[in-house]
């Protein structure tokens, strides 16, 4: 007989975690699925294509209803599909309309929360997030009701939504709390170039700025936003993109251990050796999760694990930062800004807007950032991962792979083999 394995969250972690068990041990488990949003899976990283009309809902899809008929896999969504209560007594999870459903091993796959401002008037019609396609419904909505949106938060979700917003013909103002767009992942000089180009593709800035409180009229709609320098803006709309939180309330209910998120061992296993967590709801080593890849790899490591083919561990590695917004090129991963043991290396070209920086630390790459220019990305990002001496190709670093290898090929080869070895 099967074992029960439910999986609570069908969002993009969960939905990588059940292709990883269908390609590793598609009869091992009787699964369930439970998840709040009535779709199969979509790919959430393209909600700002949809917004913007560069793509559709059904082009969006990774996993759609008959995949999960095609494997066997009970799939339950929508509002009274929600896991409401889990007992880990009985090791059985309960729906919203009271549907009840007993495991062997569960995972919960939860993801994450939007951060609302806890400010006046956010309750106010108009105010919004961005982080699912009924969010984006009611932003495509607006589009076609008003004229005037502002967005808080001036973060990869925030451009995304700000550029989309603009496209569909809005005057649309990005509000943030920092001098530059992106900087968490970009330094000052990069982030100038970066706000400079959006600014030249419509879009308008207010930075390093505080919102007070957001009015709004006698029917409740937004009408203007205030911040604490005094200043105001007249707008029909407020998205705040300003951040997630972890959501691991159904976890905490439950007793599970919670820090900052559902906090997980290497093999993701919660302090209940029969519950497993992953994606942006856990915390592993101190550390919380909101790109794609590492989320990615959880699911690898997890499915490893289930399929009792090993023991895998999850390590954490810097994750690459890149803008979905069509003509804009940017590419960040690592320590960007260094310490004062790093070295470092830039490239300019004011003309053709092309900005490069390599952060060393004791000749190994630790941090890179480049605008307007990002082939090497990935070849950098295979450097920092892999901790490489580069001792040998400093002198062609910056002039990317092919002038590297020409010269110095022997040299990377060997630095792999014996990180490869070290890392064994």
């Amino acid at each position: 007989m099967k074992a029960k394995l439910v999986l609570i969250g069908n969002g993009m972690a969960g939905a990588k975690l059940l292709e990883e068990l269908m390609a590793t041990c598609p009869d091992k488990y009787d699964i369930s699925v439970f998840g709040n949003e009535p779709y199969g899976n979509y790919n959430r990283i393209m909600l700002s294509p949809l917004l913007s009309g560069e793509k559709t809902l059904q082009e969006i899809m990774v996993l759609d209803r008959p995949w999960y008929e095609e494997h066997g896999i009970a799939l339950q969504v929508g509002v009274n599909k929600a896991i409401t209560h889990l007992d880990r007594t009985s090791k059985i999870v309960t729906t919203r309309d009271g549907q009840k459903t007993s495991y062997d091993r569960l995972i919960i796959a939860t993801g994450s929360q939007p951060f609302i401002l806890p400010i006046e008037g956010k309750q106010l019609n108009g105010v919004m997030s961005f982080r699912d396609i009924s969010d984006v419904e009611k932003m495509l909505k607006a589009c076609d009701q008003y004229k005037k949106a502002v967005v808080i938060g001036a973060g990869l979700l925030g451009l995304e939504a700000a550029m989309g917003l603009c496209g569909r013909g809005m005057e649309v103002t990005v509000v943030h709390s920092n001098v530059v767009p992106l900087n968490r992942q970009l330094d000052v000089e990069a982030g100038e170039l970066l706000q400079q180009e959006l600014q030249a593709r419509g879009l308008n800035f207010k930075m390093n700025a505080k919102t007070q409180r957001i009015e709004g009229d006698e029917h409740g709609q937004v009408t203007a936003i205030h911040f604490a320098d005094g200043s105001s803006l007249q707008t029909d709309i407020v998205v705040m993109a300003i951040g997630i939180r972890p959501n691991m309330k159904l976890a905490q209910d439950a007793g599970i251990h919670c820090e900052k998120g559902i906090v997980v061992s290497d093999t993701l296993q919660t302090y209940d050796p029969t519950i497993y967590a992953l994606g942006e709801c856990i915390q592993h080593r101190g550390g919380t999760f909101g790109l794609v890849a590492p989320l990615y790899e959880q699911a690898r490591v997890l499915t490893n694990h289930l399929s009792e083919h090993g023991v895998a561990q999850y390590q954490t590695l810097p994750s690459a930062t890149k803008l979905k917004v069509t003509g804009i090129n940017l590419f960040s991963v690592g320590a960007i800004n260094g310490d004062e043991h790093c070295e470092f290396l830039f490239y300019r070209d004011k003309q053709q807007g092309i900005y490069k920086k390599l952060v060393l630390k004791n000749n190994v790459l630790v941090g890179v950032v480049l605008y307007g220019e990002t082939q090497e990305g990935a070849f950098y990002n295979e450097l920092l991962d892999n901790k490489t001496d580069l001792t040998a190709m400093r002198p062609y670093l910056m002039f990317g792979k092919a002038l590297c290898e020409d010269q110095c090929g022997p040299a990377i080869a060997e630095a792999k083999t014996l990180n490869v070895s070290n890392a064994k």
